[in-house]
């Protein structure tokens, strides 16, 4: 029986896709072959021997130690896209938000006690906005949510200036025609009346939104981030609100140093959480870890490389690997010498790590394992 723990509730549509027969689905599992976690935190958490893999249903992996888990052989997955409209929809209803103050408005009229409709039509003047029509946006960030959004801002009239340095090609075939491409995030800040960020937190991108920057934007821009809080440097786009030189900043994020601040509207952390957005995240990570607990094949990782191969032979062996010279050499020669014939063979590396899939002739006995776990440079050893 395959062991698979739940961190977070996950949508049954997903847990339902692992067979009763050959697996065991709840968070009371001992000894996890893997991890199905959506916000919960495993900084902390000790990993058992058996664990081969985590996904995260949804993108962002903050709460998972992957340098901890690439080190031990643990595949971590996430579920790129799975939640893109759910996010791209947030975005939308930030731009509005942005430009018109809803949210005082609905405030302000819940106040009303008496005479409410001579009270709404003599004060709705403190709330007027602006239209998004016809204004620049700028989006950084163009993969699965970024290019969702830049198309659906055209199409509401927007003109709209992408960047993204990393665009893969898929990505660019998605992207509406009309969508202008800029150079640099400097474009953006320099050019645009609105700006959205939809990039990962990494050591480049934090505070990628700071004193700098913001001296370079327009008077007036409106921020949206519902990416991640440190995108943002809280004290600076607070400055930059109260010197005017920001009219708005919506963010799907709050933090101590963001509530209940003027021209800041901070959203609960919301993007993803619909309930289509719940059920595509549960279903893409369950199915992920199906194809690599039964096969090794593995899609959208984001510690080890992707890599999957149809099946062939009697054994398959799955080797996580450092990416150093003569790896493959190596386990070949391992299995040849002990007279292992591979029928197939694929190979992928990812930064420092790497993965082989070998399909053998006849199964792979429990010293041969030994042999190659022995190799320098070897993480895990696995049959599948």
């Amino acid at each position: 029986m395959t062991n698979i723990k739940l961190l977070n509730k996950i949508a049954s549509c997903g847990t339902d896709i692992f067979p009763k027969d050959a697996y065991s689905v709840s968070a009371d599992v001992e000894n996890a072959d893997a991890i199905m976690v959506r916000s919960a935190s495993m900084h902390d958490m000790e990993l058992d021997a058996s664990l081969q893999a985590v996904a995260r249903a949804g993108a962002g992996v903050n709460n998972i130690p992957l340098d901890k888990c690439a080190d031990a052989g643990v595949v971590v997955f996430n579920t790129p896209g799975a939640n893109a409209n759910g996010v791209k929809e947030l975005a939308i209803a930030a731009l509005l938000l942005a430009s018109r103050d809803i949210v005082g408005g609905i405030k302000w009229a819940n106040t009303l006690e008496t005479d409410v409709a001579k009270s709404v039509e003599k004060g709705k003047s403190s709330f007027a906005g602006q239209e998004i029509k016809g204004k620049r946006l700028g989006v950084i960030g163009l993969g699965a949510i970024g290019g969702l959004v830049a198309n659906a801002a055209e199409d509401m009239g927007m003109e709209v200036l992408g960047c993204d340095p990393f665009m893969t090609v898929n990505a660019a075939w998605r992207l509406s025609r009309k969508i202008h491409s800029a150079a640099s995030y400097e474009d953006i800040y320099k050019s645009c009346d609105y700006i959205t960020l939809h990039v990962p937190s990494t050591p480049e991108t934090k505070n990628m939104i700071n004193a700098d920057t913001l001296a370079m934007m327009k008077d007036g821009v409106r921020i949206i981030n519902l990416s991640r809080a440190d995108l943002v440097n809280a004290d600076d786009i607070k400055a930059a609100i109260a010197s005017g030189k920001v009219a708005s900043y919506v963010t799907d994020f709050p933090t101590e140093a963001t509530i209940n601040t003027p021209g800041i509207i901070t959203i609960p952390h919301l993007g993803a959480s619909t309930a289509e957005s719940e059920d595509n995240c549960a279903v893409m990570a369950a199915n992920q870890l199906v194809d690599y607990l039964k096969n090794g094949n593995i899609t959208n990782s984001v510690n080890f490389p992707a890599i999957s191969m149809p099946r062939s032979g009697e054994a398959r062996l799955v080797v996580l690997h450092k990416n150093q010279p003569e790896m493959l050499s190596k386990i070949t020669g391992v299995l040849s010498a002990d007279g292992v014939n591979i029928e197939n063979m694929a190979s992928r590396s990812k930064g420092n790590y790497a993965c082989a899939l070998l399909d053998c002739s006849k199964p792979v006995t429990a010293e041969q394992i030994a042999d190659i776990s022995a190799v320098d440079g070897i993480i895990r050893v696995l049959v599948k």
